[in-house]
């Protein structure tokens, strides 16, 4: 059975959760603070992560980041702050979804298969691109080197260095890789990375973009490999850097 961590202080809508989900055949371990989440991750190892933004121990965005450092799985935000600022703040940190309170559990249940769906390890596209999943590579990497995806580990090497990055920066990064100089557009780039009831707009994927430059881009402000297609959205050039 999948594995569900929730870290969620309320404990009404924690065991309200964990009673539903372990109904629907999951596998779940609530903990109520950022520090007991961390012990969990270890022990519990889970398959997706529940995260509610107000703890008591610390601020549920810096854990988020913190979460992100140590591990790729899913991470889907659940909280009642429902600012549009929230939202970006979470996925700039590294969420891979976010789901407001009060919320309906068949919408949580979905939104969870949709991430492991998405994290499972044989690679997923939206349908126009399917046959860039038929390639048996582990790896894809430039000619020059200097850029590599890591399937298997669902790592971003650049120049021989590990970077750390989101679940949905490398669904988009893997895409763009697989046909570079192709134009993308927003929703393109949407359809690619989220379950049909996932929350992603086209802000969020302005937020993986940028995050994207900074990551392989000599200069984020003047990117020379994710371009900006006016009017439509990115491509992805590969140039020897």
């Amino acid at each position: 059975m999948q594995k569900v961590l929730i870290i969620e202080d309320d404990t009404i809508i924690g065991e309200m959760l964990k009673l539903y989900l372990c109904e629907e055949n999951f596998t779940v371990q609530r903990v109520e603070t950022g520090q007991d989440s961390f012990d969990a991750l270890n022990t519990f190892t889970p398959d997706v992560i529940l995260l509610d933004l107000i703890l008591p121990d610390m601020d549920g965005a810096d854990l988020c980041k913190l979460l992100r450092h140590h591990t790729q799985v899913p991470i889907l935000v659940i909280s009642m702050k429902n600012k549009v600022t929230d939202r970006i703040q979470a996925l700039s940190c590294g969420a891979d979804d976010y789901l407001c309170k009060p919320f309906s559990m068949q919408e949580l249940k979905a939104r969870i298969n949709a991430q492991l769906r998405r994290s499972s390890p044989q690679p997923t596209y939206a349908p126009n691109f399917a046959a860039a999943s038929s390639s048996p590579v582990a790896t894809l990497s430039a000619p020059t080197q200097w850029l590599q995806l890591d399937l298997e580990r669902r790592t971003l090497i650049v120049k021989d260095q590990v970077v750390e990055i989101t679940f949905s920066e490398f669904e988009i990064m893997k895409l763009f890789y697989s046909f570079p100089g192709k134009v993308f557009s927003r929703d393109e780039l949407i359809n690619a990375i989220r379950g049909i009831d996932s929350y992603v707009n086209e802000r969020s994927i302005d937020v993986h973009v940028t995050n994207l430059r900074k990551k392989i881009e000599y200069n984020p402000k003047q990117p020379q490999h994710i371009k900006t297609v006016w009017g439509v959205g990115y491509k992805f050039e590969l140039l020897v850097p």
